[in-house]
């Protein structure tokens, strides 16, 4: 019979903090098997989706130029490897401008909201508003007004990654305890000291949060820009294989245009991990109470 599964070390009690202790940060092999156990789910649902999407491309249970099988993109991929890449570079740029602008006037939109109760009534039902206006209605008016350039889709991109980020920051500044304010305050910290040293800290989770979603709202604004009127880029990819009803080269600018945006997630998580090792869904190091 196989022995008994290896139990975690027991935490090591702080010295001199009673009830208090901390577990020892996992080695490479528990932090292998820890990315397994959270992988593997994913992993499963991802085969099941291909393994049904070639059964129904090979029962021929779709015409072919409805949805094409799995080998016919992965021709597309493999053949024009270099012509995806290049219109992906450009959606690549547009999307981190895009995002990149929308996050630094977020973030400052957000602070003087919240330290402006008069800036937050006016700005806010503007901000709504201009939310739930579908930007491919108005993505030919920028068009119009800025060019076929790059403008008309970082524009997008901006307004769609734009409205997560402010919601995120106005939710983080808020939250922070306020007995850690008027301590501040009695300790006679200054209004800037207290936003650099409390506030702002203390926002970054919530802040990482809508990074998170803006992101990826960031790709799909810079696609649709290029709905609308590019000579490049995923979303003229996408449009030009729509219109000759090439469903192979369909389906890879899909799917690249889709990775695209999972690496960009990626690396924003990345950053928030180390950005704030402090938070306690970041920590490698768990600290308990022992009572």
């Amino acid at each position: 019979m196989p022995g008994p599964a290896a139990e975690a070390p027991a935490p090591a009690p702080v010295p001199g903090v009673a009830g208090v202790a901390v577990r020892e940060k996992p080695g490479a092999r528990e932090r292998f098997l820890g990315a397994a156990e959270k992988s593997w789910r994913p992993l499963v649902l991802l085969v099941a989706l291909l393994a049904a999407w070639w059964a129904i491309a090979a029962a021929e249970l779709v015409e072919a130029y409805l949805v094409p099988s799995p080998g016919a993109t992965l021709d597309v991929l493999t053949e024009k490897t270099s012509y995806l890449t290049e219109h992906s570079w450009v959606t690549t740029y547009e999307t981190l401008l895009g995002f990149l602008i929308a996050g630094v006037v977020g973030v400052f939109a957000a602070v003087v909201m919240v330290y402006s109760s008069t800036v937050e009534k006016t700005l806010y039902p503007i901000l709504l508003f201009a939310q739930v206006v579908p930007k491919i209605a108005i993505a030919p008016l920028f068009v119009v007004w800025l060019g076929f350039g790059i403008a008309p889709k970082i524009l997008i991109a901006v307004l769609i990654a734009f409205f997560p980020v402010v919601i995120s920051m106005v939710t983080g500044l808020k939250a922070v305890d306020p007995e850690m304010l008027q301590l501040s305050a009695t300790m006679g910290a200054s209004p800037w000291q207290t936003f650099v040293k409390i506030r702002f800290p203390a926002s970054l989770p919530h802040l990482f949060s809508g990074l998170k979603v803006a992101v990826t709202l960031a790709v799909t604004g810079a696609v649709v820009g290029e709905f609308v009127g590019a000579n490049e880029g995923l979303g003229y990819v996408i449009l030009q294989a729509n219109g000759n009803l090439d469903t192979p080269m369909l389906f890879a600018g899909l799917l690249v245009m889709s990775l695209i945006g999972v690496v960009l997630f990626v690396l924003v998580e990345i950053a928030e991990k180390l950005l704030l090792p402090w938070h306690a869904s970041r920590r490698d190091a768990s600290v308990t109470t022992t009572y």
